[in-house]
């Protein structure tokens, strides 16, 4: 998929790999919908953007991707400013199995509506032109820390939910493609107070062991990655980008 004049809708778009991909979108030629439920920051970076890109090309709509009506209207919205929509960037998350049933809704149902209302606004079956949904994963996805295993597992179901999704078999009935992208270890927020995200403190050394290994890569490595994969990737592909190495795609075995 070529980018430039392509429009993308971002959740959790206002800061860490969702900003990050914001910015390498629009630095590509892409027109930008925001989205993300920190209306202060978010709107903060659409003004900073806008002043580079131009007013006509990035606008903000506040989102709670676990709220459907609201999640529809950034949707709507984006189709009013810029027409259409191309490239569904469903990458809200959070890590915190402390309030696991929160996490479930962001991580998980978030990206299932995302994904559904994709389809219904991008579907060639529902007079759209189609394009392309990804999902953002994790190393979690692949490999489950046993510090958080509850964050694990919904992004080991993003996995599934991709794969399905992005069988030719949907991509005939809508023309929407169908990917995941999942970082590993990367400079955000998301890890920071960690301690008090874990189901149990004494989980503490559980994930000491977990990311012993891991390089925090930077969020613009990670976004250059989804060019990539938005460019080259095959609808219901998965790919991890890691340690600042170039993206590569993961390979499930068919029965």
């Amino acid at each position: 998929m070529e980018i430039k004049g392509r429009v993308a809708l971002i959740t959790g778009a206002a800061s860490g790999i969702g900003k990050a991909y914001a910015i390498e979108l629009l630095n590509q030629g892409a027109k930008v919908t925001i989205c993300d439920i920190n209306t202060e920051e978010g709107e903060k970076l659409v003004e900073t953007l806008a002043a580079k890109h131009g007013k006509d090309r990035v606008i903000f709509s506040q989102c709670d991707v676990t709220d459907y009506p609201q999640f529809e209207e950034s949707f709507q919205t984006t189709i009013a400013e810029f027409g259409h929509i191309d490239i569904v960037i469903n990458n809200a998350g959070i890590m915190n199995d402390r309030f696991w049933e929160l996490e479930v809704d962001i991580n998980l149902n978030g990206i299932i509506r995302g994904t559904l209302l994709a389809q219904r606004f991008m579907g060639t079956d529902r007079g759209g032109q189609g394009g392309v949904v990804i999902n953002t994963g994790s190393n979690t996805s692949i490999n489950p820390y046993v510090s958080v295993p509850i964050y694990s597992a919904t992004k080991a179901a993003i996995v599934s939910f991709t794969r399905a999704f992005g069988d030719q078999y949907h991509v005939d009935l809508t023309g929407v493609k169908v990917m995941a992208l999942c970082p590993g270890a990367t400079d955000t927020k998301l890890v920071r107070d960690v301690n008090r995200k874990l189901l149990l403190a004494r989980y503490e050394d559980a994930w000491q062991k977990d990311i012993v290994s891991s390089i925090p890569q930077r969020t613009e490595h990670v976004a250059k990655a989804l060019v990539h994969v938005l460019s080259t990737g095959k609808s219901g592909s998965v790919w991890m980008v890691e340690k600042d190495q170039p993206p590569h795609e993961i390979s499930f075995t068919k029965h």
